[in-house]
């Protein structure tokens, strides 16, 4: 990260204007509206307080212990796949949580400058660390994102909330959009065990129809396995979700005694930046 590459992605949150460089660890606008980079390589320009909550270290922590076993590393894999047959010189991955997917990215291809964004703080420093091609931004995605238009070939959006109107601004012509939810079968025993949030039924073709303004699909497919998991993994699984929200982690370790059994099951969707929205 230099400041230089990072105000490359940016605009001001306030009047957007594009952001460049004002001093050290300074980005600036030509109205003047100035923001400090963190000194570990990243921006907030998140403004006020959003709908969402970022989430927090000990989130995170579970996140990253979890994924670092490599249970969702198909699902990795697939998504690097996706996004590099692009051939994409930059990719935006919006709710980029530690990183692990745009990591995934940047391993399979060597010629791309990325942008993790996420409205956690803690996320955002994990996914940039140790990472010369990468630079962060604090922001929430309900909110006009304070990214310049057409910054991107391909946005990247792994369980996250997405902002139709404003990923089609961030997006170059005829850009993808790379996005992961879960199946209403994801994590089913856990969820029958009242561990697990609730996944909405027809979740991906409600997504289809939300972005159908924007955005026409490309192609989808469906990612699944069983795992067989001791319980201080589970109690990872959940420790990194939304269910951590609801869920006491101390509770939860009383109630795993024996290995869990653990259905996973994802979609992956590309949809294609329509020259203009409908309507």
């Amino acid at each position: 990260m230099s400041l230089q590459t990072l105000s490359e992605w940016l605009r001001c949150p306030n009047c957007f204007l594009p952001l460049a460089p004002g001093g050290a660890l300074v980005l600036r606008c030509e109205t003047g509206h100035c923001f400090d980079v963190n000194k570990r390589g990243f921006v907030s320009l998140a403004a006020g307080a959003g709908r969402l909550i970022g989430d927090n270290i000990a989130m995170v922590t579970a996140r990253e212990l979890f994924l670092g076993m490599g249970w969702y590393d198909p699902l990795r894999d697939r998504v690097a796949e996706r996004v590099t047959s692009e051939q994409p010189e930059r990719v935006l991955d919006i709710g980029c949580g530690t990183g692990y997917y745009l990591r995934g990215v940047l391993d399979q291809y060597a010629g791309i400058r990325a942008l993790g964004m996420d409205l956690s703080p803690v996320a955002v420093g994990r996914t940039v660390a140790g990472q010369d091609r990468v630079d962060g931004l604090v922001a929430d995605v309900w909110s006009p994102l304070p990214v310049r238009d057409r910054a991107t070939d391909v946005i990247l959006n792994v369980f996250a909330p997405r902002n139709p109107p404003e990923f089609h601004r961030v997006l170059k012509d005829d850009g993808l959009l790379v996005v992961v939810v879960p199946q209403e079968t994801h994590l089913r025993e856990l969820r029958r065990a009242g561990l697990a949030l609730d996944v909405p039924s027809n979740k991906a073709t409600h997504l289809s129809e939300t972005l159908a303004a924007y955005f026409r699909l490309e192609s989808s497919e469906e990612l699944s396995s069983t795992l067989i998991m001791e319980p201080s993994q589970v109690t990872a699984l959940i420790g990194m979700g939304p269910s951590a929200h609801h869920t006491d982690a101390q509770a939860l370790a009383d109630r795993l005694s024996t290995v869990q059994t653990v259905t996973t099951a994802f979609h992956l969707l590309s949809f294609r930046r329509l020259p203009r929205p409908l309507h």
